[in-house]
């Protein structure tokens, strides 16, 4: 693919996000607490995220291994950085989920079909469209790097560690909603999305690329108005027990 083509490509997906970011303002994704089965034929909630999150893990191995750049110590570092995320995603993340909860397989088809481009996006630049000389060792003392990195494993700790948070809300046998305390859920009602925003904004950063921007952006867009509707459902359940946390939705002391 040429840089002018896969330049197109990322501005399609940047317009794609946008709908996705209005129109999830009007329809609630039909996994985690706003499950049901309107949305189809479903599967545990535990096979459903490896379904859904493998695929990127995987296509970006071949980038990866069919790349005359994978032994480039910059490009073998953001191929790293980005399988860590979904090593836990979809190998670890999954089989610590508790409870019987389900994922219909239309949210499923999605996420893969997202995954699969969004592996294009990062795995495309970083091993195929970005300049020859662009990531030479000195990138590694550039600040972009720096500090985007700090934000990256920033990030993927408070996602992890508000993953946690929420699933020791339950008891064993316990099928009801309860108000997570502690970490980021201090500041704000979605902790964890709070994290992916974070680390996906710190990838950008260090890669210094359109491809992690528009990832960025997705991530943000697909987030945002489901931390808002997690919001009003904690408010509808919970009512002044809630309200008086004082929370944002996802960004702190924001929105």
């Amino acid at each position: 693919m040429s840089y002018s083509c896969f330049s197109t490509f990322l501005i399609i997906m940047a317009l794609v996000a946008l709908v996705v970011f209005i129109a999830l303002y009007f329809v609630k994704a039909g996994y985690g607490i706003f499950f049901t089965k309107q949305w189809g034929p479903s599967v545990r909630n535990r096979w459903g995220w490896i379904l859904m999150e493998a695929p990127v893990f995987i296509a970006m191995c071949f980038f990866w291994f069919f790349s005359e750049r994978r032994f480039e110590p910059v490009c073998l570092c953001f191929f790293i950085f980005f399988q860590l995320h979904y090593l836990q995603r979809s190998f670890i993340f999954p089989f610590l989920i508790k409870g019987n909860s389900r994922m219909p397989l239309s949210v499923i088809s999605m996420g893969i079909i997202f995954n699969i481009l969004n592996a294009c996006m990062q795995g495309g630049w970083i091993f195929y469209i970005s300049p020859a000389d662009r990531y030479s060792p000195e990138w590694f003392t550039t600040p972009q790097f720096w500090i985007g990195t700090l934000l990256f494993f920033g990030g993927m700790f408070i996602n992890i560690q508000s993953d946690s948070i929420i699933r020791r809300l339950r008891k064993p046998g316990d099928s009801k909603h309860h108000i997570p305390y502690g970490g980021m859920f201090k500041y704000v009602s979605s902790a964890n999305y709070f994290g992916e925003i974070v680390e996906w904004t710190g990838f950008a950063i260090l890669t210094w690329s359109w491809a992690g921007a528009v990832f960025a952006w997705w991530t943000f867009a697909n987030l945002t108005p489901r931390a808002a509707a997690i919001y009003n459902q904690y408010e509808a359940m919970f009512g002044e027990e809630f309200r008086k946390t004082n929370r944002k939705r996802i960004i702190p002391f924001i929105y």
